[in-house]
């Protein structure tokens, strides 16, 4: 079961496919919780109640995202900080490792903050994040790769 790792600080193999496994996983589970939350509510006898399903979307996706998680610090170690000092693809990179960052801070506080207040902000402001997640994704791997004889980074 060993990755090959096409360059230094490339993402071969296992690696490749775990990341796009739990990148789906976490991104799916967290769109199917936001779409049985808010238009898949069933009408009861007292008025409206969650679905019954909306509650394990939940658990998967916090299964998902802790796997997310571990797959960040994989990452950071074999594809970041190798890459990084090579300046190449550092706007898309830094915007993408923001986004998570955001995405596990935000994911933390509605875990652990209480205020009724503050958490509908809080979950806005993750989901909208999530759900824009794959375009910063799409633009960090597909982003073509420019000489450096034209200063772009």
């Amino acid at each position: 079961m060993t990755a090959r790792i096409r360059k230094a600080g490339g993402i071969g193999g296992f690696h490749r496919w775990a990341l796009y496994v739990v990148g789906t996983g976490v991104w799916l589970t967290g769109g199917l919780w936001l779409l049985f939350h808010y238009f898949f509510v069933k009408q009861g006898e007292f008025g409206s109640t969650a679905n019954p399903l909306e509650h394990w979307w939940l658990k998967l996706h916090g299964a998902f995202a802790f796997a997310a998680v571990w797959m960040f610090g994989l990452l950071w170690g074999i594809h970041i900080a190798k890459l990084w000092p090579q300046k190449r693809r550092r706007w898309s990179g830094g915007a993408l490792t923001a986004v998570f960052a955001l995405l596990i801070v935000s994911g933390y506080l509605l875990y652990y903050v209480g205020d009724d207040r503050i958490r509908p902000v809080i979950s806005a402001l993750h989901w909208i994040i999530g759900l824009a997640c794959p375009i910063f994704f799409a633009w960090h791997r597909l982003k073509r790769r420019t000489r450096r004889s034209s200063g772009a980074v």
